[in-house]
Order: structure tokens, then C-alpha cells, then sequence
């Protein structure tokens, strides 16, 4: 299953295809129509044409400017899609690296992690992305594909909303933020990931520290949730409230991508 799913690529982690899920009443998710990944700065030209061959109509980039400016995504020459993004500024930091300051253990990289998943629901260019993101999942019917940095944080709170708002049951839901953990080249990640933090922080940082913060955990996305349903109720209340998808915009979602 894992396998089927994993767009093995040489140059960007974690692209992988987070449809198929079956939806509560009836009915699966489509095939082949929603993706997420890592940044594709890497991306090889052997990448690129694989992700040709997707026909992505919309790439969606949760990153703020100023992670686009340090870390520019290739496209191949034959790209003619959409990239959407709301722009404003992030400090630079994935939620991996904001929790990543001083020479941490792996229990305080934890909690780091699970404090800052609970803030997601409310940064402000996640939210006004997130916000082209479902317009554009309601009203364009052609493949799409979602990414941050590396493609587990944002990217993984995004696809736990739209698995939500499709009927996706939380135990899939869970089971596919999850997969980043065995999606792939791990260890390659984790090591990228470690000499970045090192880079920033300093080496005093451990490395159980650094997988702590390199993996997910189901601890960190519940945090997530728990501050949607604590403010909303469920995740269809916060889509309406804060992500302004209507219902209508909703029905919309669901015609186009469960079969």
C-alpha cells in the first residue's frame, strides 16, 4: 500500500498520493489527484518529468516568502500550472525549526513539537493559504499537490483537513500523516534535516533530539485538532469560521474528488 502510494524521487522527499482513502456513508477518495510533498529545490530533471507526468494543475506552497526565497522550488520548463500562496513571512522557520533552539533532549523536542502544532491552526500565512488551497480543491477538477519544506508539519495539518472535510475516517487520517515516517528515504531526510538544524542552532543539539523533531508523532497533530475542536467544535465549523469554505464550497470538494 505504501509503496503504491510513494512517488519514489531522487531530489524531493515525501511526494506521495494521499488519496484512495475510503469516506464515510460511501464511496473512496480519487486516485492520482491529491498530492503532497517536501520543497522540490532538489528536484533532479529525472523529478521534474515524473512530476510532469502527474498533470498537476495547481501546486499549492504553504511556506511563507521568505522560505520560497531561501529555498526556490524547480519546475520544469513544461510546467503550466498554478502555484498558489498567499505570501507574507515566517521567520524562516518550519515548525521543525522553530522548536529546535539549544542543546535539547528528546522529551523537551517533543513538547516544542506539540506546542507549536498547537498554534497552527491560527498562522497567519497557513491560514490565508489554506484558504486558496480548498477554493482551489472546489473548484478546479484536475490533480493538485500540496508541500512545505519537508513536507510532514503544515503539509501534514493541511492534508488532516481536507481528509476531514472529505469524510476521511480519523483513523486513516492519523494512519497517513503518519506514513511520513516510512515514506521513503528516511534517514536521508532526517540527516538533511539534522545538518540544517545544526546549522542554525549549533551541534550541541542530540540526535534523538533531531529525529524527535524530523519525525511526526501522533501527539503533535492531535495538538493541532485539539485547539480546532476546542475553538470550533469540529473541523467543518473551523473551515467555514477561519478557512471561509461554505458549505457549498464543501459540496463541491466532496463531487469532485470521491467517487
Amino acid at each position: 500500500m505504501l509503496a503504491e502510494r510513494v512517488l519514489p524521487l531522487s531530489g524531493v522527499h515525501n511526494f506521495r498520493d494521499y488519496g484512495g482513502y475510503a469516506v464515510e456513508g460511501n464511496g473512496r477518495l480519487r486516485d492520482n489527484f491529491l498530492w503532497r510533498s517536501a520543497h522540490h529545490e532538489s528536484a533532479s530533471d529525472d523529478d521534474l518529468a515524473a512530476v510532469d507526468a502527474l498533470g498537476l494543475e495547481t501546486v499549492i506552497d504553504l511556506r511563507g516568502d521568505d522560505e520560497r526565497q531561501l529555498h526556490p522550488c524547480r519546475r520544469s520548463p513544461n510546467f503550466a500550472g498554478r502555484v498558489l500562496f498567499a505570501g507574507g513571512i515566517t521567520a524562516g522557520l518550519a515548525p521543525h525549526l522553530q522548536a529546535a533552539g539549544g542543546a535539547i533532549d528528546a522529551e523537551t523536542a517533543r513538547e516544542r513539537m506539540i506546542d507549536t502544532y498547537a498554534g497552527m491552526p491560527y498562522r497567519p500565512a497557513l491560514v490565508a493559504t489554506l484558504r486558496l488551497y480548498l477554493a482551489a480543491l472546489a473548484d478546479t477538477d484536475a490533480p493538485s499537490l500540496v508541500h512545505c519544506v519537508a513536507g510532514k508539519d503544515r503539509t501534514g495539518f493541511a492534508v488532516a483537513i481536507v481528509h476531514r472535510l472529505l469524510g476521511v475516517h480519523e483513523d486513516d487520517l492519523m494512519q497517513d500523516y503518519l506514513l511520513t515516517n516510512t515514506a521513503g528515504r528516511i534517514e536521508e531526510r532526517i540527516e538533511q534535516g539534522a545538518a540544517h538544524i545544526r546549522m542554525r542552532y549549533g551541534a550541541e543539539i542530540k540526535d534523538d533530539a533531531i529525529r524527535a523533531l524530523m519525525s511526526v508523532n501522533p501527539a503533535y497533530l492531535d495538538a493541532a485538532l485539539a485547539t480546532v475542536r476546542r475553538d470550533h467544535g469540529d473541523i467543518p465549523t473551523y473551515a467555514e469560521t477561519v478557512l471561509n469554505l461554505t458549505p457549498e464550497k464543501r459540496e463541491a470538494m466532496i463531487d469532485r474528488l470521491v467517487i
